[in-house]
This record gives C-alpha cells, structure tokens and sequence, in this order.
C-alpha cells in the first residue's frame, strides 16, 4: 500500500508529470530537462529525484551526465501501471506538445550547462 501512495503522490505535481512526458520520449538529464521544460536546475533535480524515490526512474551515467530514464524493469507494478496509463493516455495538452517540441532541440552541452540560458 506505501508504494501505491508513493507513487500517486510522485504524480500529483504537474512539474512531474511534464517531466514523465519527456522521458516516454526519450532518456534525458537534467539539463535538458531544465531545457525542455524552461524551469531551474533545483527545480528539475528535486522533482528527477522525488520521481526516482517513488520508483518511477533509474539512472545512468554517460561520461559527464547522469541520465534519467524510465524504469520498466525493477519498477514496482504500481509505477508500471501508472506509468503505461499516461503514456497510452489520449489526455494531451498544449504544455505537454510544446515540451515535446523543446525536447527535440535540447542539448547536452557540458560540466554546468545548467548555468547557461536555458532553450526558450
């Protein structure tokens, strides 16, 4: 039962569910978070890290980043179901279309690319 009021606690911000959009897209770190979604480091972290204690992500490093990516392996079920669920969701929004929009010209740019402007 913890698992499950985790899990939809995890989802009840929608800073989170906009960052669970990205990664069905694709695996990102956290600047291109940031990018995509126009919103501070601090922010994209915590709100990465409250998704991955919840057991919806899992983490990779590629050289210099950590990269986030949805966790369908370990996952527990209730983050697999509610994470298909959006996925397969007809829900859709202008927000949700233009962060899918940004996403696709974000970059990894280096040690502390979080510090420069993010993509408007």
């Amino acid at each position: 039962m913890r698992d499950l009021i985790k899990a939809v606690k995890a989802l009840s911000d929608e800073t989170r569910l906009r960052i669970l959009n990205l990664l069905l897209e694709r695996e990102c770190c956290v600047c291109e978070v940031m990018q995509a979604l126009n919103i501070s480091q601090s922010r994209s972290s915590r709100n990465l890290g409250i998704l991955q204690d919840a057991g919806f992500l899992k983490t990779r490093r590629d050289r210099l980043w950590i990269v986030y990516s949805i966790d369908w392996q370990s996952a527990n079920r209730y983050t697999t179901s509610l994470t298909k669920l959006l996925r397969e969701s007809p829900v859709s929004s202008k927000l949700l279309e233009k962060d899918k929009e940004r996403l696709k010209h974000v970059k990894r740019e280096g040690p502390g690319c979080w510090q420069k402007k993010r993509y408007e």
